[in-house]
């Protein structure tokens, strides 16, 4: 009889412990849900933010003496040009935002509050972070990339690393749109808004003259789920509009030389018996817009790029797999600094995306882009001695522990593979004061090859021109018998 009790209390717990993990599993996906609906708000306040500041610029004129506002009668003319700027970068934000497939029901009624659960839940609060998801390219008769996305993505802890495989792609649900319009005309208001008419179009999306979505599939574009964000979520979206430029414009053409063309030559040499029918493998941690993982993709290897943040992901996503021509869409970069401006004009000078058709570029089949976190993702056995390099550019210092990035690399390579790193130790987690006890382990460069002298998303015509001198080192993991013998 006690073995029969027993045997009951154990299935008990076993069962407690089932139902324990659902409530977690349910609270991480509803974080994430969360936390992919403010990234979405903050794209979706750009326009308003950025009139905002127009207004602003506005009232500071306003205060000036008629004196002094003959001598600046051309301020207002700027302010209607601004506008304009604002209204074209608007559309260019709303038009990725229609082709982002989100990962989870954004939908969904999510009521997240503090609770005894909450506390046990392993969840970052810089909400620019994604868990897992994975986008696979591949050249098709269309010459169209495809992306897949994974019903397990963002789930947080507990769920299995997408990214399986150095090459593939292991997903459950795989969405390719085909719909696109063929004719867009755009008209511009005064302000910041902007509208819209869609004609022709073959896709599943209908936009009304206010710019609303009515397609069911869209609704978590819905104003009424739109969040009240603050100002330095905007930032992130202005600075991921920057990005844009160094990796997409031809203007970035000069920095992508300085960062990725000693990375890319580096690689060619040491790789250079490279086989077509066998390409070695490359994984590109910190891909961001992923440029550099299809250069090196086009340079004849199996690049993954992987990125933590879903600002770079969306955006990303979009060029890759949306663009239809080079030059298709036209941004405004620089509009929101007044400082350093030889002119109004360099200011407020269009700029061309992409400078490249991705899927034109002649990427090596097994191109992907991989979301998540660094550590979680790579740390899974499956990736032990699965690629043959590894590039870092402007990644090792995102790290709170950069001996677990080096550990990780280290372990991911394949006896005798290389890892190339191109970029500064501008620790992201320094001198970070708050309630949160960050973790940041900042350690001195004692060794490197050599340093390049580079920026980062610099406006080339601007009066101040912040540079690095980054490090720049390329490693050759040992064999395991090779470091047995070299131990005494």
């Amino acid at each position: 009889m006690s073995s029969v009790r027993a045997a009951e209390r154990e299935m008990h717990r076993g069962e407690d412990e089932d139902d324990e993990r659902r409530r977690q599993r349910k609270l991480e996906e509803a974080l994430e849900v969360k936390s992919l609906r403010r990234i979405i708000s903050a794209y979706l306040n750009y326009p308003e933010a950025a009139e905002e500041d127009v207004r602003r610029y506005e009232r500071s004129f306003k205060m000036l003496p008629p004196s002094h506002k003959a001598l600046l009668s051309h301020y207002p003319l700027k302010f209607q040009r601004l506008r304009r700027c604002i209204s074209v970068n608007s559309y260019f934000i709303f038009s990725m935002l229609q082709a982002f497939e989100p990962p989870l029901d954004l939908s969904q009624d999510i009521d997240v509050r503090d609770g005894p659960h909450l506390e046990r839940v392993s969840y970052n609060h810089d909400v620019s972070g994604v868990k897992s998801v994975c986008s696979s390219q591949s050249t098709s008769t269309s010459e169209r990339m495809h992306i897949s996305n994974s019903d397990q993505a963002c789930c947080g802890e507990g769920s299995s690393a997408i990214c399986s495989s150095p090459i593939g792609v292991t997903t459950k649900k795989e969405v390719n749109n085909e719909g696109h319009c063929d004719s867009i005309t755009e008209r511009h208001t005064s302000g910041g808004e902007y509208n819209r008419e869609m004609h022709n179009c073959d896709g599943n999306d209908a936009i009304d003259s206010n710019g609303d979505v009515s397609s069911p599939t869209r609704t978590w574009l819905d104003p009424s789920l739109q969040l009240h964000v603050p100002l330095v979520d905007v930032d992130k979206v202005r600075c991921i509009v920057r990005n844009i430029v160094r990796d997409w414009a031809a203007e970035g053409q000069k920095e992508r030389d300085q960062c990725y063309k000693p990375i890319l030559e580096e690689l060619d040499s040491l790789f250079a018996d490279r086989s077509k029918e066998s390409p070695p493998a490359c994984l590109v941690p910190g891909a961001g817009l992923g440029r550099l993982a299809l250069e090196i993709s086009c340079l004849g290897f199996i690049s993954q790029g992987n990125e933590f943040s879903y600002y770079m992901m969306i955006c990303s996503s979009f060029i890759l797999n949306h663009s239809r021509t080079a030059g298709e869409w036209t941004i405004y970069p620089w509009i929101h600094s007044n400082c350093n401006s030889l002119s109004d004009s360099d200011q407020l000078r269009p700029v061309s995306v992409p400078d490249i058709h991705p899927a034109s570029a002649g990427i090596t089949e097994g191109f992907s882009m991989c979301g998540g976190d660094f550590v979680e993702v790579y740390n899974d056995p499956n990736q032990i001695g699965v690629w043959d390099a590894v590039v870092t550019c402007f990644f090792i210092d995102t790290a709170h522990n950069i001996v677990e990035y080096i550990e990780i690399i280290s372990r991911i390579l394949k006896d005798g593979g290389v890892w190339i790193n191109m970029g500064p130790l501008l620790y992201h987690f320094a001198e970070m004061y708050g309630q949160d006890d960050e973790m940041s382990i900042e350690l001195s460069l004692e060794d490197k090859e050599k340093t390049i002298e580079t920026t980062y998303t610099t406006n080339p015509k601007s009066m101040m021109q912040n540079r690095y001198n980054a490090a720049f080192w390329t490693m050759r993991k040992r064999s395991a018998i090779a470091t047995e013998q070299a131990t005494p």
